[in-house]
């Protein structure tokens, strides 16, 4: 019997957001015109998405026990997310970001934290934790302990999506346990080594064996690989006030996608589209949106179309 529709195992983080009117060239100075507490994070982030959808969601990761850790506990909470798994760490701080906006651009430069005593060790991960659900979703930190959780779900027919933003030592061992591999734009590109984003994504999927391989293209959308067929799906145009969290915001609009069925390129369409909605506020999760939201963006929503990403160009 499942209890919940998606896990998450990985990282959270309370951020400080710093808005300033422009960024200051290198070493300038500059006002800045507001301070904000908000809680982000990749996987908490797209659990709480996913839950914004309706979906019955579960987050496995870390907190500090600090004021930023309270924070966060009290945002997923509210959310309704399911957070017996979670381990409070006395002591402990909790990941903190300081993300500094430019109100000109939505563009943001984030600075971050996380001590050692965050880290998630493998043991916790139990296969009673991770049965129950109908998708795994995780990223990278941590890796000893998203590979256990990755396995576990492999063995009991649980497909997982992966969020990796960067290189991880041990990732190896985790991508052949991964369905759906969401990356950023340079992991697949830094992983193999190839400068074509269509042959690095070839190279993935031929070497670790995923359904799909993916890249977020940030202001461009996103290039997925599926049964030797690419899918590109241009980013929508909104009036841009800040991006964090865009990408975790894509990543749980994502998994609420594949357990909707959707086909590919409808649901990095959707997904896009939450993205997209989020950057129209500030915080890591200010603007998530409805399933309606969405729909009527993709329905009217200007595209900003990249050329290079259409089709895959020539070989030789």
């Amino acid at each position: 019997m499942t209890r919940f529709d998606v896990t998450g195992v990985g990282l959270n983080a309370t951020d400080t957001l710093i808005l300033l009117p422009r960024f200051p060239a290198y070493a300038g100075k500059i006002a800045f015109e507001q301070e904000m507490l908000s809680p982000g994070g990749q996987v908490a982030s797209a659990m709480v998405t996913c839950a914004r959808l309706g979906l019955r969601v579960k987050y496995i990761g870390t907190v500090g026990d600090d004021e930023r850790g309270q924070v966060q506990l009290a945002s997923l909470r509210g959310t309704g997310i399911d957070i017996a798994d979670v381990e409070v760490r006395a002591g402990c701080p909790n990941q903190t970001a300081y993300i500094l906006v430019d109100r000109s651009t939505g563009e943001r430069t984030v600075l971050w934290r996380r001590d050692e005593c965050l880290r998630l060790a493998p043991e916790s991960i139990t296969r009673a934790k991770i049965a129950g659900t109908r998708l795994l979703h995780i990223d990278g930190h941590d890796t000893p302990a998203v590979e256990r959780a990755a396995r576990i779900a492999r063995q009991l027919g649980i497909p997982v999506t992966a969020d990796v933003d960067t290189l991880y030592h041990g990732f190896e061992r985790v991508l052949p346990l991964v369905d759906y591999l969401i990356a950023s734009s340079e992991f697949p590109l830094q992983w193999t080594n190839e400068r074509d984003p269509f042959q690095a994504l070839e190279r993935l999927q031929a070497e670790y064996g995923m359904r799909v391989a993916a890249m977020t293209l940030g202001a461009h959308g996103a290039l997925a690989l599926e049964a030797g067929r690419f899918h590109y799906s241009p980013a929508y145009v909104v009036d841009c006030v800040d991006t964090t969290g865009a990408g975790d915001v894509f990543h749980g609009a994502f998994c609420y996608a594949v357990l909707q069925d959707m086909p590919l390129g409808e649901a990095l369409d959707f997904s896009n589209a939450m993205a997209a909605l989020n950057c129209t506020a500030l915080g890591a999760r200010g603007g998530i949106g409805s399933v309606e939201a969405a729909r009527e963006l993709m329905r009217r929503g200007a595209r900003r179309r990249q050329p290079e990403f259409e089709s895959r160009p020539p070989k030789g």
